[in-house]
């Protein structure tokens, strides 16, 4: 599931808060910098998803009504904002008060209509589950396969991924999960990927030690660029055991029929995850000839390990 679902190519749904469009271009309004409130959380920054304009039909409009209040986990500032409220932190206290125990929790961003993460919440009852979605029409079909399934040890949170990570305590994660995120295919767009320096600090502070981040993605240029941003990192180690070939440059939409010419590496990645079931998203990426790639990077050190530096 594409974190949002979104279409980087949809110009005219590319209006969310804080992003405007020119010349074609999504950009931060007004300030861009990185700066915080004074909670830390950040104000102007580079989004990873486009809000689209899914409404919903009778059915999921129904299933929202009935299973909002036992799923939805109350993190965004207002009706309508992605953005995480000011003083909220995710630690072991409130996933105990949220899922009613304290069990194993497992983040999975980005997980368009729910099919993986309600899966998993049925087979393993023991462990705590969040799903993070910005998309509405996902956000209510996963609340619609969780009320028919009935399980209650998952949770859906409706905010921005990034900021989410950033204020989940140290060690409060057992696993990310990170599945076939959206590849914002322009190259001045792949800035905006999720899969950011940034973002995997946010992760590995999240989890515990021996924890693990789980990524797959069918987009071959976003496979080598996740192996940019982590396999020289200290503080998480690439579990992989297969050796698959890459470009070692990248190429972006209008030019991706270039990456075969390119000269190629080898790189360590995953089998497929058992963990993972087959959706109607990766079934429709398979028929169209596209690879997986899958990726296990576990923690590695303490969470106070430096990351090389140049």
């Amino acid at each position: 599931m594409r974190y949002g679902e979104s279409d980087a190519e949809s110009e005219n749904d590319a209006i969310v808060a804080g992003v405007g469009l020119e010349d074609g271009e999504l950009t931060v309004n007004s300030d861009s910098s990185d700066r915080g409130d004074d909670n830390g959380h950040p104000v102007h920054r580079v989004l990873s998803f486009v809000r689209r304009s899914g409404r919903l039909d009778d059915r999921l409009r129904r299933a929202r009504e009935k299973y909002g209040d036992r799923y939805l986990l109350v993190a965004s500032d207002g009706a309508g904002s992605f953005d995480v409220r000011p003083g909220f932190v995710l630690d072991a206290s409130l996933v105990a008060c949220l899922w009613g125990r304290s069990r194993p929790l497992v983040v999975e961003v980005g997980t368009g209509q729910g099919e993986n993460i309600v899966a998993a919440a049925r087979s393993h009852p023991e462990v705590n589950f969040l799903a993070v979605e910005v998309y509405d029409p996902g956000v209510a079909h996963t609340m619609l396969l969780a009320g028919k399934a009935d399980v209650d040890n998952l949770r859906i949170a409706q905010v921005n991924a990034p900021d989410l990570m950033a204020v989940i305590s140290v060690g409060t994660v057992s696993e990310v999960w990170t599945f076939f995120p959206d590849p914002w295919p322009k190259m001045r767009h792949h800035k905006r990927r999720l899969v950011q320096e940034g973002f995997a600090d946010s992760v590995r502070r999240s989890l515990a030690d021996d924890g693990v981040w789980r990524i797959a993605t069918d987009i071959e240029d976003y496979a080598l660029h996740v192996h940019e941003v982590m396999d020289e990192r200290r503080d998480f180690s690439n579990s992989g055991d297969l050796v698959v070939s890459l470009p070692l440059g990248h190429v972006g939409k209008g030019n991706a029929d270039e990456a075969s010419a390119l000269p190629h590496g080898d790189f360590k990645e995953s089998r497929r995850f058992d963990g993972r079931v087959l959706t109607n998203f990766e079934r429709k990426g398979l028929r169209a000839g596209r690879v997986i790639h899958d990726f296990t990077y576990r923690a590695a050190g303490h969470h106070e390990a430096d990351r090389p530096t140049a």
